[in-house]
């Protein structure tokens, strides 16, 4: 009884797990072929695998499952699968994390473009990338040393159906192996290891893979990236990426010798003395600094469909050691922004190369929209996590602009993919801008009129009443002595007339005019001298001055009428008179010159 009793009790432990296993092998796939490439010859582990798929079953198959051993999985950075389709070309199929009872491990459910009829096959092709799965051993090295790293994996592919046949081929960094797992006999051909073909694997078989081997490859990681895309209507797209870099590689053991370092070519061969950034063909004003300030020891390429920047640091990157910089740059928005109406796209990239293999493992995607934008709809190519949205002002903005901030970790250059954001913008807020513009403006010229015309001051200002005065008096001055002056030469042009036509009736009226309006224009500078004396101006001094000196002039002109009128009477002889004007305009000119000093004094 008792052994029929533990009999029982086998049976149902195996229905158990044979019915959790059921719904994976149940459809009859198998894996007829397998042939695994194991890259391993950078700081990532490239792991590709082409299946051949069978259907045993009796149903057709519209889906398989593919599976990533427990050690592997949370290191997984991408994962891809892919059919042969028309026309030759391979597409993609659809992933969809999924699990597996009573299994460890990661699982994704591959949708099939067709179904798989029974009996039937096809060829499969499955990417994985892994990131930080190549451990340095030794940890620390010295800076001649050369870099050893260990990658443990397996041998077989970790999958949930049968294997009838499959084969392994490992490519490393270097020829330098210092010891590798020998199962099944494999051949090693410089830095290539082959294993298998092994036959008739079962599902979920593990055989661990340890390879000990040499790798200077720049062990060169992201350890956080801020990206920041701010989008204008104005023609420009703003890119910034913030990026904190650190060398994951083993550990520098000792001092760092500049000399070795520049004498030797071996010297620190792990290390990193600068790398490549691809940025698309159409970025202008580049720019690449630090918190000190521009990176002078970088270099700017630009070729046909892109551009590229040599990223150099200020100094060599050895285990252990990092770096922060900040690299930016413009992009025409025509390119890249699409627009129907009141209906905008933009499509551009989530995140752009920095480096050949590069890792990240923080993300943050600052993507700065219009002021006014709405409706605001994300399309990513793989799954992101968003997080609350932000508001950015900047010049001229009111209420802020829209800011997207999405994050996401574990990325690597299969992740460089376009990104897609709609959302609505009504083109009236374009003149916002101006009108601000403008409105500010007038705002500046108005307080000026205002603060110029109107007096703000509490208290009296005596003294600055006073200049204000005197400086209207000296107007007056100069506006009285101006016309003083033009009777004179008014005057000239009367003698002129007399003398070709003996008109003594008209000569005597214009003498007086001028005895009239001199004698009121000299009252009128009479009182204004007055009024200076009597502010306690100095300038009434200078104005005397003038009065005496415009009445020498005064009578220059009385004689030179007087010379005129005894030439034309024949009482003077025309030589005496010529000599006599001649003596006459100069005096007068003197004074003139004399009276034109004092009133530039004024």
């Amino acid at each position: 009884m008792q052994r029929r009793g533990m009999a029982l009790r086998s049976c149902r432990w195996f229905l158990f797990f044979g019915g959790l296993l059921y719904g994976v092998w149940a459809d009859g796939l198998v894996n007829e072929e397998v042939k695994r490439t194991l890259d391993l010859s950078t700081h990532l582990a490239k792991i590709s695998a082409e299946i051949l798929l069978a259907n045993h079953g009796d149903s057709a198959a519209h889906s398989f499952i593919l599976a990533l051993e427990p050690e592997l999985a949370p290191h997984l950075a991408y994962i891809g699968a892919s059919v042969k389709g028309e026309e030759d070309e391979d597409e993609a199929l659809e992933l969809r994390e999924t699990s597996i009872k009573g299994q460890s491990g990661t699982f994704f459910q591959a949708q099939l473009p067709s179904a798989l009829a029974p009996g039937a096959k096809l060829r499969v092709k499955v990417e994985t990338v892994f990131s930080h799965v190549l451990t340095p051993f030794p940890t620390h090295i010295m800076q001649a040393e050369r870099q050893l790293v260990v990658f443990q994996g397996n041998h077989y592919l970790y999958s949930p159906y049968p294997t009838r046949s499959q084969t392994a081929r490992v490519r490393l960094a270097s020829k330098t192996i210092e010891s590798y797992t020998k199962l099944g006999n494999p051949s090693k051909n410089d830095e290539v290891i082959e294993y298998g073909p092994f036959k008739d694997v079962p599902a979920f078989s593990q055989d661990t893979m340890k390879i000990h081997y040499e790798n200077n490859a720049p062990f060169l990681t992201i350890s956080s990236i801020t990206r920041i895309i701010e989008v204008s209507h104005w023609g420009n797209i703003a890119v910034e990426e913030t990026i904190d870099l650190r060398h994951t590689g083993a550990d520098l053991k000792g001092p760092f010798s500049r000399y070795d370092y520049q004498r030797q070519s071996d010297s620190g061969i792990s290390s990193i003395k600068s790398f490549k950034t691809i940025l698309p063909a159409s970025a202008q004003d580049v720019y690449y600094r630090d918190e000190i300030g521009n990176i002078s020891t970088s270099h700017l390429q630009v070729l046909e469909d892109s551009v590229e920047v040599e990223v150099r640091p200020r100094f060599p990157l050895f285990g252990g050691w990092k770096t922060h910089y900040i690299i930016g740059y413009n992009l025409p928005s025509y390119e890249y922004l699409y627009t129907l109406g009141d209906q905008y796209a933009l499509k551009m990239r989530l995140v752009d190369h920095v480096y050949d293999d590069q890792v990240i493992d923080q993300l943050t995607v600052k993507l700065i929209l219009p002021e006014g934008a709405r409706n605001v709809h994300l399309e990513t190519p793989y799954p992101i996590e968003r997080s609350p949205d932000q508001l950015h002002y900047t010049y001229l903005d009111t209420f802020g602009r829209p800011v997207l901030v999405a994050t996401k970790k574990n990325l690597v250059e299969q992740h460089i993919q376009d990104m897609v954001v709609h959302y609505t913008f009504n083109k009236i807020l374009m003149l916002q801008e101006p009108l601000l513009v403008v409105g500010a403006f007038y705002i500046l010229f108005f307080t000026v009129i205002i603060y110029v015309r109107l007096d703000f001051s509490i208290t009296k200002d005596p003294a600055a009443e006073v200049r204000m005065k005197v400086a209207s008096i000296t107007e007056q001055v100069l506006t009285l002595v101006n016309k003083r002056l033009g009777l004179y030469r008014h005057m000239d042009e009367v003698v002129n007339r007399y003398k070709q036509s003996r008109d003594t009736g008209a000569l005597n009226g214009g003498r007086k005019n001028l005895e009239a309006e001199h004698r009121a224009l000299t009252n009128d500078v009479a009182g204004l001298q007055a009024r200076l004396k009597a502010e306690g101006s100095d300038l009434a001094e200078k104005v005397g001055e003038i009065q005496k000196l415009d009445g020498q002039v005064k009578d220059l002109v009385l004689q030179s009428c007087q010379e005129s009128e005894r030439l034309v009477t024949g009482k003077l002889k025309k030589e005496a008179y010529i000599a006599s004007e001649k003596s006459l305009t100069s005096k007068r000119q003197e004074l003139i010159s004399r009276i034109d000093a004092l009133l530039d004094a004024l």
